[in-house]
């Protein structure tokens, strides 16, 4: 097993979902209840199905300097840069640090991909990209990592991580590797992802999309509902009133695109997240679990909650609010478990009206309010990408 890692300071955190832009829109999501899911109205042919879209994407403008990286996934990430003042907050972090001592590490299942397709629309009669998209950089993986390395003016290492619906939950472990052997002071950790044609129309060639709201944990639950969203963190050295205080990491490799039936990478990264933290299951208050909606990813985590944790641990699923937002669900419902932190709230699983068989009391379809010392993010990815992070309440709260 794992050793236990010293926490890590989270001074600054941010979420933009199709609930709203920033924290405040998202809690009062959570505590009301209401969900961002609308029909699909994406695309010149939508799917019928439902989406959490954050409005406002396409008008933004992004400034003169940065103009050779539009394209929609980093707007997303330009708005959500902008909210709950993290821009100042990695500024004076930069003060601090130094811009060569503060890695960049971001999670993003498709990245710039919806931009290609455009691209792909627009060629030259010669069968080339145009002018305008001749732009190698924007059409890659990476993206991302480089256009929010040049808005936040860093200079030190910049990672990109792409395990599916896991990617922006593994940065913190990247992060807390980086940190602890000294190679950087912070980091700042986040993802990205934005609806496009081969999101939606790959997961519906897959079988997975549901012509509903997706109802995870429900008896009659029938698929994923897609979503985007975009979200931030910065990690420091030391105690705070947040921290992160384990993750572990599994890639259990069973099938492309449904996870073990016994959840055995899923328990594997449980029981090394619990190991770096040095807590039993009991010390968990509130779990945000991935909870899909999806027939076997909700079977599979139902059962492992079910059998690992006591009955009066608060666990539910968030995607009911946001959506599925795939490379950014890690750092959403990261914010989110901050927020059950931070706040006390433990939200409800938006959208389920009955419990289906096999799960336990564990699993909660209203919010309730208590202390959250230590709260468990789940993110269960394609190809067996699992990662659990544990957050906690510092010394300093």
């Amino acid at each position: 097993m794992p050793s236990r890692i010293p926490p890590l300071h989270i001074s600054a955190f941010t979420a933009t979902s199709a609930v709203g832009v920033g924290k405040a829109p998202l809690l009062a999501a959570l505590e009301q209840q209401r969900s961002g899911l609308r029909a699909n109205d994406f695309g010149p042919n939508p799917l019928p199905t439902w989406i959490g879209r954050v409005d406002g994407v396409e008008d933004i403008r992004l400034p003169e300097s940065l103009a050779f990286w539009d394209c929609r996934n980093n707007r997303l990430a330009w708005l959500g840069l902008h909210a709950d003042g993290f821009m100042e907050a990695v500024a004076a972090a930069r003060e601090r640090h130094g811009a060569a001592r503060i890695a960049l590490i971001l999670g993003t299942s498709t990245s710039s991909i919806g931009e290609t397709e455009l691209a792909y629309t627009q060629l030259t009669p010669e069968r080339q990209f145009t002018p305008e998209q001749n732009r190698a950089a924007v059409h890659t993986p990476h993206s991302l990592a480089m256009f929010v390395q040049q808005v936040l003016q860093l200079e030190g290492p910049c990672e990109t991580i792409s395990t599916a619906c896991s990617s922006s939950a593994k940065v913190f472990a990247s992060a807390e590797r980086m940190i602890r052997l000294g190679l950087v002071d912070a980091a700042v950790v986040g993802g990205v992802d934005t609806l496009c044609g081969s999101v939606l129309f790959g997961f519906n060639s897959l079988e997975l999309v549901s012509t509903q709201p997706c109802r995870p944990f429900d008896a009659s639950r029938n698929g994923i509902s897609l979503g985007e969203g975009a979200g931030f963190a910065l990690l420091e050295r030391g105690p705070g009133a947040l921290e992160l205080r384990g993750y572990g990491e599994s890639s259990d490799a069973h099938h492309m695109s449904t996870p073990h039936p016994e959840g055995l990478g899923a328990e594997h990264a449980l029981d090394d997240a619990l190991a770096r933290a040095g807590l039993e299951t009991s010390a968990i208050d509130y779990i945000n679990m991935h909870g899909t909606a999806s027939m076997k990813n909700d079977e599979v985590e139902g059962g492992l909650v079910s059998r690992r944790f006591p009955a009066s641990t608060h666990a539910s699923s968030t995607k009911g609010f946001t959506g599925h937002t795939l490379g950014a669900a890690g750092i959403v419902e990261a914010v989110i478990s901050l927020l059950a932190i931070e706040t006390g709230l433990k939200p409800g699983t938006a959208n389920c009206k009955e419990l289906g068989t096999g799960f336990g009391p564990q699993i909660k379809l209203e919010p309730e309010r208590g202390d959250v010392r230590y709260a468990l993010s789940n993110s269960f990815g394609f190809g067996g990408n699992n990662c659990a992070l544990i957050f906690g309440k510092g010394v300093a709260a």
